[in-house]
């Protein structure tokens, strides 16, 4: 049974999660943590963690982690990976065996238009999703944390630096409070 369940879920993760990944992280939330209780909220972003640090897609990702995480099994992780890439693989082909000729159609350019500013919503509200109390635990930290990220990104400091510092600054936090 949960196995049906995670491929109905995943397939509906699939069909309606527009914008990539980060975008579909507020759909695969409400799937996983909110309806089924299948993870905790701190579970989902250890989940969260783990996908972005392995290459490859973070929905994807997410999909094998969790699907391993709820069954215990390679086989979970197998239906989810299928059941999140089928959707997208089956649309896209529906898709380009048109799009050359409804292209300039006034209609699809404005759904295409419209889609951008809802992309930008779920990625907006995955970010939101991620700041809970478990994320956040470490009080002050965790926020001068966030706040020097953000104000590193928009100065155009490198990524790596940005993780890096901060990893180094979540290691230091962990160690002082084991002393």
């Amino acid at each position: 049974m949960i196995y049906l369940e995670l491929l109905l879920s995943y397939l509906k993760i699939g069909f309606f999660g527009f914008g990539g990944g980060y975008a579909m992280l507020s759909l695969i939330s409400d799937e996983i943590v909110l309806k089924h209780g299948w993870l905790t909220a701190a579970q989902f972003t250890d989940v969260i963690a783990v996908s972005q640090m392995t290459p490859g897609p973070i929905a994807i990702n997410c999909a094998t982690y969790v699907g391993y995480l709820v069954t215990g099994s390679v086989w979970g992780s197998v239906l989810t990976t299928f059941a999140v890439s089928l959707p997208p693989i089956t649309i896209m082909l529906f898709v380009s065996m048109f799009y050359l000729r409804v292209r300039d159609n006034a209609y699809v350019k404005e759904a295409l238009t419209l889609i951008k500013p809802i992309t930008i919503g779920m990625i907006g509200a995955a970010a939101l999703m991620l700041c809970n109390r478990q994320t956040f635990s470490s009080g002050w930290l965790s926020y001068a944390l966030f706040s020097a990220a953000f104000i590193a990104s928009w100065l155009k400091i490198h990524p790596i630096a940005i993780i890096l510092v901060a990893a180094v600054a979540g290691m230091l936090d962990e160690l002082m409070k084991m002393f």
